[in-house]
Formats: structure tokens, C-alpha cells, sequence
């Protein structure tokens, strides 16, 4: 699949994410480009944590790297009273955060695996 190109919007909200999910040590952070594939989002940023505390703070420094760098909040936020998997919809990005067994249940990547994936590393 060829690459396409990213608004610059885009691009600065996809960064601003996987820095604040690196910062808490998110684990296997993927970047699923699912463009012409899905109909709701153009990304989905998934990745899993080894605790419900740990969740509570992926998706709380989330929402607070995205509003200082770039001044959006998710539209729709899910999860975060069981966080067992949250959810931060910020429209064109969709972010998930499961727990790893709940991740490994969901299999997310293997329903999107039309995507073109990105491993966001340090």
C-alpha cells in the first residue's frame, strides 16, 4: 500500500500521543493507519499497560500532552471508571489503552489488519 500523505494537524496530534504514551511507558504502541478502510477515524493508536492504575495515567497524560501541545480534547472519553480499556476520541485519532490480557483477547490489529502499522518507539 502506498504511503499517503498526513495533514499537518494530523501529524502533530499522532506525535503529541505517542510521546505522552511513551512518557508512561505505554507497551507495543501501534499506530494503525485506517484510512478508505474504516469509516469513523482515520488512526487508531493502540497499546496496553500492565495495570489499571497504569491505564488511569496513559489516558490522563494523553488528555493533558494533547491539550498543552496542541489544545484539543478527545471528543469522547470510555472506560476510564473500569479502566480495563480506555477509549480517547479525538475524532481522526482513536486511542485505545486495554489492559494486556484484554488486548490480546480484543486482537484490534488483526481486525484492522488492512491498516499499515507504525511501532511507535522511543
Amino acid at each position: 500500500m502506498a504511503q499517503r500523505v498526513i495533514e499537518e494537524e494530523t501529524k502533530d496530534l499522532l506525535a503529541s500521543i505517542g510521546e505522552a504514551l511513551l512518557e508512561k511507558k505505554a507497551e507495543n504502541i501501534l499506530q494503525l493507519d485506517v484510512r478508505g478502510i474504516c469509516s469513523f477515524t482515520d488512526f487508531f493508536v493502540v497499546c496496553h499497560a500492565t495495570s489499571d492504575t497504569q491505564i488511569k495515567a496513559l489516558s490522563s497524560n494523553v488528555v493533558v500532552k494533547v491539550t498543552e501541545d496542541i489544545g484539543e480534547k478527545p471528543v469522547r472519553k470510555e472506560g476510564l471508571d473500569a479502566r480495563r480499556w480506555a477509549t480517547l476520541d479525538y475524532g481522526n485519532v482513536v486511542v485505545h489503552i486495554f489492559l494486556n490480557e484484554l488486548r490480546s483477547y480484543y486482537k484490534l490489529e488483526k481486525m484492522w489488519s488492512d491498516a499499515h502499522v507504525t511501532e511507535i518507539t522511543d
